[in-house]
């Protein structure tokens, strides 16, 4: 049985409370961090800045962080609210508590409109940024969208609240207390349903041609869609429409596409016909007829696979000039997915989908042979025991949100008990963790300050690039040296939290910044740090500690003395002149270091070394899965291939040998081999060949 909301929030609640004790801060700036990792997965927001503001002027004044700059996101600007309690039971949110928390974030918005408000804050605190944006931006903000999270129960009498205008500024609100995070989480989608009622909330519908066969499993329509009615809906649910990849990677694309935009303004009644539409899959769809024409009328979880600048564009465009999008018509392949086959079946559209704008390393989603290998590697590798301990443990890394979570939902609480021993709640890593553990190291902490979604999309271009390149240099040393840069970063979120110079601001650019400027004083020596003694010890040495000290406090003063005409610290901590700043420091650490560096040369020895290692592991795993499959399988396979023409004699003559199994068993080149012809059998349609 799946997990309850009150286990989910015992669970949920040990996050915040462990990542408070690990990283020596607040239990609800923890809160507000998890949470909001979650909503960036969810699509509810894009990125996320935390930037608390607390002052009791005005009946109180309260804001928790913020997502992206409005001169970036069409004039909207969403600002988070929290509510956190640290009780262990659950707690009803009852509709006096949302507006009382509402009314402080209202009060913020407003004082940040004037222009004698900001100038009075500390310049070094992280309001002042956010109130200075705001204030700068006041002009551009078409929209505010309030969101509250609480660890609270919403309560059922409450149903939402009316849109006000602040100034002339629209404003609107959501809540996402801990059911509703329980139910996404639950899901096993990653994200909350998305429903959308054409008829009842747009007033019209899709008509639509059926594209698929009767009695087969594959439901798909072709319609076209208004351009009008494209922007509202992006305009209401934003980029939780674009599947997860796509919305990830069109980060990297820049400002509105030329071509469509210049279609858009001057032959809007020509887009149908220079555009090549939208991609789409669906859950289900409701439709009706309507004068002997099949209408859509629903829609439910309509995602986006290619065609997500299109979708952009148009709704850029409709904001600037209401009008130029009223002529305008976008063509759509919608394609109806069964909910349990989302994860097989969406990345290969928007594989094949994403020709012209190519979404890079075949979309780095979850179920990609890279977050594959890496779960493999935390189920099957124990770490060394910390000094003063015996138990050795795992770290587990979760390729899909909620992994963690599920693994113990049908445990008993003493199996539950020994799955923590063994899998540390504090040794939990995601997709996005693994991305900022690596890239700090690439030196680019100015992307990672970007947030999680943005800086992964990088993280996937440069291992993309890699993995194709040579997929045997991700072994077992590299996962051990990936844990060893984890360990830095947990412990270098302790080490700013400590500092008296600390005050509560920018901890996760000082962090970022401060292990790319160690990197990079290595990369200057020709070294590198000693990662291998990291991962036998499981902590830092003394001497990579008191490095981290030392750098963390001058790299603090570049992070918050941003340049003339620049104050908003968080966005100058997202720009690469702050990184070239911080690396023009001239910081001396070889007296503190010792031998925690290594030759850039040792290092790669060891590499090739353990890539040998993975190639004869490779070898030796596909030997098995061959002999495995049986030589029934692979007579029934050699069968297929010569009645469809596919495969090359080498092909055949190695699935040949796989036919006299056990008599003869193919060697573990022959069986890497046979793994590629079994992807060219699967890419074929064969119907057998399963993933």
């Amino acid at each position: 049985m799946k997990y309850g909301i009150d286990e989910f929030h015992k669970s949920f609640m040990q996050d915040v409370w462990g990542a408070a004790d690990v990283s020596r801060q607040f239990a609800e700036s923890s809160f507000v961090e998890i949470f909001a990792e979650y909503l960036q997965d969810a699509g509810e927001i894009e990125s996320f800045d935390y930037t608390p503001f607390r002052s009791n002027i005005s009946r109180g004044l309260q804001i928790d962080g913020y997502s992206g700059d409005p001169a970036d996101t069409e004039g909207v600007l969403t600002l988070v609210i929290s509510d956190f309690n640290q009780e262990d039971s659950l707690l009803s949110l009852v509709k006096t508590d949302i507006e009382r928390i509402f009314r402080k974030a209202e009060r913020f918005l407003s004082f940040c409109l004037k222009d004698d408000f900001y100038v009075k804050l500390e310049e070094s605190s992280p309001g002042y940024g956010l109130a200075q944006m705001i204030n700068e931006r006041k002009n551009l903000i078409r929209r505010v969208r309030m969101i509250m999270i609480s660890n609270r129960i919403l309560s059922e009498r409450v149903y939402g609240m009316d849109a006000i205008e602040i100034s002339s500024i629209p404003v609107t609100y959501n809540v996402w207390d801990i059911s509703r995070l329980y139910r996404m989480v639950m899901s096993g989608k990653g994200k909350e349903d998305l429903d959308i009622d054409l008829s009842g909330d747009f007033n019209t519908s899709l008509p639509c041609l059926p594209a698929h066969l009767k009695g087969t499993e594959y439901e798909a329509y072709l319609t076209v869609v208004p351009g009008k009615l494209l922007a509202d809906i992006y305009d209401r649910w934003g980029a939780r429409l674009l599947e997860q990849n796509v919305r990830c990677f069109l980060q990297f694309r820049g400002k509105v596409n030329k071509g469509i935009r210049n279609t858009i303004q001057n032959e809007p009644e020509m887009f149908f016909a220079y555009n090549n539409g939208i991609t789409a899959t669906a859950e289900e769809v409701e439709t009706s007829e309507v004068n002997g024409t099949k209408h859509i009328t629903k829609i439910k979880n309509l995602q986006i696979v290619n065609g997500g600048q299109t979708t952009a564009s148009i709704f850029t465009a409709h904001t600037k000039v209401k009008s130029c999008v009223s002529n305008l018509f976008v063509q759509m392949k919608l394609s109806i997915i069964d909910p349990d086959k989302t994860i097989e079946v969406v990345p290969r559209i928007s594989e094949y989908a994403n020709t012209q704008n190519k979404v890079n390393a075949a979309d780095f989603f979850a179920n990609h042979p890279f977050h594959i290998r890496v779960e493999q590697f935390s189920r099957r590798i124990y770490a060394p025991s910390p000094e003063g301990t015996f138990r050795e443990s795992k770290w587990f890394y979760e390729r899909a949100r909620g992994q963690y979570l599920d693994a113990q939902s049908q445990l008993t609480p003493a199996q539950k008990k020994k799955f923590s021993q063994e899998y540390p709640r504090k040794q939990l890593f995601t997709k996005t963790d693994l991305a900022k553990f690596e890239n700090v190291w690439e030196r680019i902490p100015h992307i990672v300050s970007r947030g999680a979604q943005y800086n992964f999309a990088q993280y996937a271009k440069i291992v993309g690039v890699r993995w194709d390149a040579d997929h045997d240099q991700f072994n077992e040393h590299w996962y051990k040296c990936i844990i060893a840069k984890a360990i830095i970063f947990k412990e270098m979120e302790k080490i700013v939290s400590s500092q008296p110079w600390y005050d509560g601001g920018y901890r996760a650019n000082i962090v970022a910044y401060s292990i790319a400027k160690l990197a990079d004083i290595a990369s200057t020596k020709g070294k590198v740090i000693d990662f291998e003694k990291v991962w036998q010890r499981q902590a830092l040495t003394q001497g990579l500690y008191d490095a981290l000290v030392k750098i963390s406090g001058a790299v603090h003063g570049v992070i918050i003395n941003t340049p003339e005409g620049m104050k908003n610290v968080t966005e100058w901590a997202k720009k690469e002149g702050c990184w070239d700043r911080a690396r023009k420091l001239e910081i001396s650490i070889d007296k503190i270091m010792g031998n925690d560096f290594v030759s850039v040369r040792d290092s790669r020895q060891k590499n090739k070394e353990a890539t040998k290692v993975q190639k004869i592991d490779n070898d030796v795993m596909a030997q098995a899965k061959v002999v495995n499959l049986g030589s029934e399988f692979w007579k029934s396979s050699l069968e297929w291939c010569r009645s469809k023409k596919i495969g090359s004699s080498k092909d055949i003559d190695i699935m040949l040998v796989a036919t006299k199994i056990p008599a003869k068993i193919p060697s573990g080149k022959q069986s890497l081999h046979l793994m590629t012809v079994l992807e060219k059998m699967k890419e074929e349609g064969c119907p057998f060949v399963k993933d």
